[in-house]
C-alpha cells in the first residue's frame, strides 16, 4: 500500500513537471531590438589587493518591454583577457563555449535577470609601475540595432605579502607553524599557530606599500620590528603580530595635518577593503606582546576590527613600562581593546571604543598609568559582560585554580571612563593583599541603581586618598560615539575639569591642540559644533 501511494505521488510529480516544461517550451522569444535598462551604469568593485579576490557584486538587467526577448550577446570588452569574471544565469563566462561570451540569453517580458561580477587582478600582469591604479572594463549588451555598455571599475593596490610556507604531505597541504617561548624561560613550545618569524630584512615596515599578513608574523628574540609613519598593515582572518621574549615593536607614527587622509598615522586593520567591512569587529586576531617582550611603543596608531587590539602578558615588575601608548585609537574589537595579564601599560591620549567585552582590561594585577585617556564602550553588536574599564588582581585557570598577584598599581588622571551601561568601571579583588590605586579628576560612568556596591570599600568615592575630584555620570558630550567619534562638543559637562598638573604632562591633545591652560577631561579638547 505504501509503495502504491509513493508511485502515485511520483507519477503526479512527473506529470506536473512535464506539463510545465511543455508550456515553457511554448514561450516565444524574439531577438531584442529595444533598449535594456540597468540598476546602475557603473559597477564599482571598490579597492582590492593584487591577487586577492574581490567580493561578489551584482548588476540587475531589466526588460521593460511587453515582449519576451533574446539578448543576442553579453560579453566583456576585454574578452578573455579581462580580469573580471561574470556569472549570468548560473554560468561563468570562463565556462561558456563562445570564448567567454554569453549568447541568446532569454529574458521574459517585464522581467529582469542578475549578473554577478567578481575580480582577481595580478598587478604584475599589468604594464604599470604604480603601486595603485584603476582597472577598468565594460560589459557589452548587443541587440539587433545597437550595443549598450555598463562600466566596471576597481582600484587595485600592490602590497607586500607575508605568509607561512605551505607544504604538501600525503596529498594534504600542511602550513608552517610557530614554535614560541610563551613564558620567557628560553624554551620554545610547538604550537598550531600558523605563521613564521620575520627575516632580518623584513624588520622595517615602510610606508611605500601596504603590508598584508597571513597567519602570525613573529618577531624573534632580541629583534625589533620598526614600523614607519604612514604604514598600513592589513591582516587576514586569524592573523596578527607576535612579539616574543626579548623582542620589541616600535610603531611610531606622527600627527597628520590632513585628518581625512591620515598620511602619518599607522593603521592596523583587516585585509577586506570594501566599505561593508570598514567597521566589522573581529576580522583578524591580535597584536600579542608575549611575556618577556620589552620596550614596546605605539604612537599615532589606529588599531581597528581585531578580536583583541593589543594582548600583553607579563612585565609588571619591569622598571619601565612594558607598553607605552601615545595618541593611539582602538576601535571595534570583538573581545577586548586592550587585554593585559600581569603587565605594565603607560598610556596618554588613548582612545578606545566599541569592544565586545571590556575596552581596557588589566587582569591579574600589574602596573597601569593612564593620563588624558578616553576609555569608552558603546558596543551595540550584542550583550557584553564586562564594563568599559576592568581591573583585578587575580587569574583563574581552566581548572578553577586561583592565583593572586600582590602587585596592583593603577593611576588614572584627567580621563573619561564611560559607555552605554550603568557600571563602566570595576575593580575586582581576591585575597587580602592591598590594592594601590588612585583616580584623579576623572569622569566615571557609575550608576549603581541597585546599590550593589554601596558598602564596598573599593568604591568609597568620598575617600580622597583613592578618589580625588571624581565626576560621576556627567555627560561627556561625545559627538557620535556609535560612529567612534569621541571628540567632545561645546555642550559637554566636563569642559575645564582637568587638573593642570596632569595636563602639563601631556600638553597636546590627540589632535595636537594645546590643553595646558584650561584642560578638558579625556583625549580631546572640546570643539564647537555649528548647528
Amino acid at each position: 500500500m505504501i509503495m502504491k501511494n509513493f508511485l502515485l505521488k511520483l507519477i503526479s510529480i512527473i506529470f506536473v513537471f512535464s506539463l510545465w516544461n511543455s508550456c515553457n517550451n511554448d514561450i516565444d522569444f524574439e531577438i531584442n531590438d529595444t533598449l535594456l535598462t540597468f540598476s546602475k551604469d557603473t559597477v564599482y568593485l571598490d579597492t582590492i589587493f593584487t591577487n586577492i579576490g574581490s567580493s561578489t557584486y551584482n548588476l540587475k538587467v531589466y526588460n521593460n518591454s511587453s515582449k519576451n526577448i533574446l539578448i543576442p550577446e553579453i560579453k566583456l570588452s576585454n574578452g578573455e583577457d579581462s580580469f573580471y569574471r561574470l556569472n549570468v544565469d548560473g554560468i561563468y563566462n570562463q565556462d561558456t563555449e563562445q570564448d567567454g561570451r554569453f549568447e541568446n540569453i532569454e529574458l521574459l517580458a517585464n522581467d529582469s535577470l542578475y549578473i554577478f561580477i567578481e575580480t582577481t587582478i595580478d598587478i604584475n600582469e599589468i604594464n604599470t609601475e604604480q603601486t595603485s591604479f584603476l582597472y577598468e572594463d565594460k560589459i557589452e549588451f548587443l541587440n539587433s540595432n545597437s550595443t549598450q555598455e555598463v562600466n566596471l571599475i576597481s582600484l587595485v593596490k600592490d602590497a607586500v605579502f607575508i605568509y607561512p610556507e605551505r607544504y604538501e604531505q600525503n596529498q594534504q597541504f600542511i602550513y608552517e607553524t610557530l614554535d614560541i617561548d610563551f613564558d620567557g624561560d628560553g624554551i620554545n613550545e610547538q604550537t598550531d599557530i600558523r605563521g613564521r618569524y620575520l627575516n632580518e630584512d623584513e624588520l622595517i615596515f615602510t610606508n611605500e606599500k601596504p603590508y598584508v599578513i597571513y597567519g602570525y608574523a613573529a618577531v624573534n628574540n632580541n629583534q625589533e620590528l620598526l614600523i614607519e609613519k604612514g604604514s598600513r598593515i592589513h591582516f587576514h582572518e586569524n592573523s596578527g603580530l607576535i612579539i616574543t621574549n626579548g623582542a620589541s615593536i616600535k610603531a611610531n607614527g606622527e600627527f597628520s595635518q590632513n585628518q581625512e587622509e591620515q598620511e602619518n598615522q599607522i593603521v592596523f586593520e583587516g585585509d577586506r577593503l570594501e566599505p561593508y567591512f570598514e567597521n566589522i569587529p573581529g576580522q583578524w586576531g591580535t597584536i600579542w606582546l608575549l611575556d618577556g617582550s620589552i620596550n614596546n611603543e605605539f604612537s599615532f596608531c589606529t588599531i581597528k576590527n581585531a578580536s583583541v587590539g593589543i594582548y600583553t602578558t607579563g612585565g609588571a615588575n619591569f622598571d619601565d613600562y612594558k607598553l607605552d601608548l601615545h595618541n593611539v585609537q582602538i576601535y571595534n574589537s570583538s573581545n577586548f581593546g586592550i587585554l593585559s595579564l600581569s603587565s605594565s601599560v603607560n598610556a596618554e591620549n588613548l582612545v578606545i571604543n566599541k569592544s565586545g567585552q571590556s575596552s581596557f582590561a588589566g587582569t591579574y594585577g600589574g602596573k597601569y598609568k593612564l593620563n588624558h585617556c578616553t576609555i569608552s564602550n558603546y558596543w551595540n553588536s550584542g550583550i557584553r559582560q564586562f564594563p568599559s574599564l576592568l581591573f583585578n588582581n587575580f587569574h583563574i585557570d581552566s581548572e578553577e585554580n586561583e592565583f593572586v598577584n600582590d602587585l596592583f598599581e593603577v593611576d588614572i588622571s584627567n580621563s573619561i571612563i564611560y559607555g552605554n551601561q550603568n557600571i563602566e568601571f570595576l575593580i575586582e579583588k581576591l585575597g587580602d593583599s592591598d590594592l594601590n590605586y588612585k583616580l584623579t579628576n576623572t569622569l566615571l560612568k557609575f550608576n549603581d541603581i541597585n546599590n550593589y556596591f554601596e558598602n564596598d570599600p573599593i568604591y568609597e568615592f568620598s575617600n580622597d586618598l583613592i578618589y580625588e575630584n571624581i565626576f560621576k555620570n556627567l555627560s561627556p558630550g561625545f559627538i557620535n560615539a556609535q560612529e567612534n567619534d569621541l571628540r567632545i562638543n561645546q555642550n559637554s559637562e566636563i569642559i575645564g575639569l582637568g587638573l593642570q598638573e596632569y595636563a602639563i604632562q601631556t600638553p597636546l591633545d590627540i589632535l595636537n591642540n594645546n590643553r595646558t591652560i584650561n584642560p578638558d577631561l579625556g583625549a580631546y579638547q572640546h570643539i564647537i559644533i555649528q548647528d
